[in-house]
């Protein structure tokens, strides 16, 4: 799955494909190149604002898991603290059980996802460049990039996003409150299929694909949950960039371990 993606273009590059939208008066200079975005970060996103006008936000990467899945964790939580004789509020540690995020939506037919494809909670996700994990004969799986060409020109996600989320995204922080947004995923095509055969993000290449995934009922915006052509993506990059730190590495390593998001 997707688990880090580059955006290192313009706001204005943005208006090429997506009518008119508002930008926050504290986000109308353009921001520095983001060359490594990974879960629970914050990332630009474009959303439906209401009315038809549409708005430039950043948001934090990772909808919320579905609720079985975090009281299965709290619950496991509760037995480890039982048999060392702790004492247990199995109501609270479910409040309280961390929620990283769910990063790539592949069954969107699935009554977790259905409640938020309106377009009221459809978003774009402006990329440049993705990576995905390349399994290597040491065992090692290392980022290869994809992007449309070696300009790494603008595309976007098909996303969804959640306005004012509360939850807790990290123990150590504790409850919080916050935009958050994931994109869809669908089997792969040759180029990514070669590299990571499960799945591959919904990308957008064209205005009328962005206008349609913002704007039209969900059966149809749905359509375009596919794969792009064989032949439209290329890998133009291999392993760590000069000037990542470390640390995006290893995170990149650790986010890639657990098995593929499908829900």
């Amino acid at each position: 799955m997707c688990n880090l993606y580059s955006m290192t273009t313009s706001i204005e590059a943005f208006r090429q494909f997506v009518k008119a939208f508002e930008i926050a008066e504290k986000q109308r200079t353009n921001w520095p190149p983001m060359p490594g975005i990974f879960p629970d970060y914050a990332a630009p996103i474009i959303r439906n604002a209401g009315d038809g006008a549409r708005e430039l936000a950043f948001a934090r990467w990772g909808m919320p898991t579905p609720r079985s899945i975090l009281d299965k964790s709290a619950v496991l939580r509760a037995d480890k603290l039982a048999a060392r004789g702790r004492p247990i509020d199995l109501d609270l540690l479910k409040r309280m059980e961390p929620d990283g995020g769910v990063t790539n939506i592949r069954n969107a037919a699935s009554g977790h996802w259905t409640r938020w494809l309106g377009v009221e909670h459809r978003c774009v996700v402006p990329v440049t460049s993705f990576a995905e994990p390349e399994p290597q004969p040491d065992g090692s799986r290392p980022p290869a990039w994809f992007a449309l060409d070696d300009s790494r020109p603008l595309m976007f996600f098909a996303g969804i996003h959640l306005r004012g989320w509360s939850s807790v995204r990290k123990a150590k922080t504790g409850m919080e409150t916050v935009d958050l947004f994931a994109f869809l995923t669908c089997q792969p095509n040759a180029e990514v299929g070669g590299v990571h055969e499960r799945a591959m993000p919904v990308i957008l290449t064209a205005a009328p694909e962005v206008e349609r995934w913002l704007s039209a009922p969900a059966n149809d915006a749905l359509r375009l949950q596919r794969p792009l052509p064989d032949g439209t993506l290329k890998i133009v990059a291999r392993g760590e960039r000069r000037g990542d730190p470390p640390e995006l590495a290893a995170e990149f390593v650790t986010a890639n371990s657990a098995e593929p998001n499908l829900f």
